[in-house]
């Protein structure tokens, strides 16, 4: 009994000793997105804890009480707005915690480079002796997205997208008329919309010679895929997540992903 004490006892103090020595700041994301951008920012300075799964959608997504244990120990949480239960999440924690809101999407490079810099801002705050190495993981992200952006870009100025038509999911026009394609009228959740809203955006999209009706996967496709029925165009599905398509395990691959789905929708057939 008392070797099984003492055993007890040195387990526990070598358990506190390794904890204490390799203990790093916990940084909460509230989905993917962030939890990308601040692994590619903190690197193995931090630890981080993503709530939301990867490609699963934010509007469907409840707290669980492993998450609430999750965050505990946070020192960083960072969220985008539309999380509905922020309150209950910070309130969880039991101490104070820097927490910041990053508003707006990052459905284009440019957008997820701001994202990038002031999650490496708020990682100086967390740790100024690590500043430097913070600005250069971000540096080193930022070009990365940049590359892909010009590649992006060179791709569809080939393809002369400025001349293609689209009917365009609210949540994806962003990306959508950064890559240059003229949107002639945007749409809002399914569940939002009534028939008169088809029929008046099918007249719309027929008036205007539309090409692709382009939709959101988080947000349902069945009335795009009725209106694209309607317009005699191609209807192509994008996603605002990593994870949530084939080979899109990150936002770089997303980009990538959502644009070559609609090169291939309007590309000449060999």
């Amino acid at each position: 009994m008392k070797r099984l004490v003492a055993f007890t006892v040195l387990f526990l103090f070598m358990s506190a000793a390794a904890f204490g020595a390799t203990a790093k700041p916990v940084v909460v994301a509230t989905h993917a997105v962030l939890g990308e951008f601040v692994q590619a920012v903190g690197g193995d300075f931090v630890d981080v804890v993503t709530i939301i799964p990867s490609g699963f959608c934010p509007s469907h997504y409840d707290l669980r009480p492993s998450d609430i244990a999750a965050v505990s120990q946070a020192s960083l949480i960072l969220y985008s707005g539309f999380e509905a239960w922020m309150n209950t999440l910070v309130s969880s924690v039991g101490h104070p915690v820097m927490t910041i809101q990053l508003a707006g999407d990052w459905s284009t490079p440019e957008a997820a480079i701001d994202k990038v810099n002031a999650i490496e801002a708020a990682l100086a705050e967390l740790l100024p002796n690590d500043a430097e190495i913070f600005k250069a993981n971000s540096s080193a992200y930022e070009q990365k997205l940049r590359s892909l952006a010009a590649d992006l870009k060179d791709k569809a100025a080939a393809l002369s997208v400025d001349d293609v038509r689209v009917l365009c999911m609210q949540w994806q026009v962003s990306f959508v008329s950064w890559l240059g394609f003229d949107v002639v009228a945007t749409y809002g959740i399914p569940e939002s919309l009534s028939l008169k809203d088809l029929v008046a955006l099918a007249k719309t999209g027929k008036e205007q010679g539309v090409q692709l009706v382009i939709d959101n996967l988080q947000s349902g496709i069945d009335f795009g895929a009725k209106l694209a029925r309607e317009v005699d165009a191609v209807h192509v599905v994008l996603s605002n997540f990593p994870g949530a398509l084939p080979n899109t395990a990150t936002v770089l691959d997303l980009f990538k992903r959502n644009a070559d789905s609609l090169f291939s929708a309007i590309a000449p057939v060999e």
